[in-house]
């Protein structure tokens, strides 16, 4: 069974002037499991403005410690339906850059309702994970993703 490894996962999305910090904070939780230690996970908070000079903050959230990095991986791979697996399988080649990182974004209104919902639109929660690969090129972490989604 072939188990993916990364070096870290990092969760970002936008609170707009229109929304609640809180509720986007909410909607980034179900993205890490509970059994996560609260120090495993380093936020950050950027205040920046938009084109027309409205506040946007920037909030990411990283983890690090290996352990809660595996449980994070096991956790986001079982918030994913087959559907969203199969868009994933499908689009993997634009999923991974060339330093080994696999991009999945998720629909942050559906977030806030607890669920996980794959999307490519512009009000989204970005997972960005380093993959831990042997040799590190982009085709060996597709082809270690892929058998991850598969599996």
């Amino acid at each position: 069974m072939p188990k993916l490894q990364a070096h870290h996962i990092r969760v970002s999305t936008f609170a707009h002037a229109t929304e609640d910090p809180e509720k986007v904070l909410e909607a980034m939780g179900i993205f890490f499991p509970e059994d996560i230690p609260s120090e495993d996970i380093e936020f950050e908070i950027l205040e920046t403005e938009g084109y027309f000079g409205n506040p946007i903050k920037v909030i990411n959230a990283e983890v690090k410690r290996s352990k809660s990095v595996r449980k994070m991986l096991e956790h986001l791979k079982g918030l994913l339906n087959d559907k969203d697996k199969e868009y994933l399988l499908e689009n993997l080649e634009e999923k991974v850059d060339e330093t080994g990182t696999f991009f999945i974004r998720f629909n942050k209104q559906k977030a806030y309702l607890g669920e996980a919902e794959v999307d490519e639109g512009e009000d989204v929660i970005q997972t960005k994970i380093k993959i831990k690969a042997f040799p590190m090129k982009k085709e060996t972490v597709v082809k270690t993703v892929r058998e991850w989604l598969s599996e």
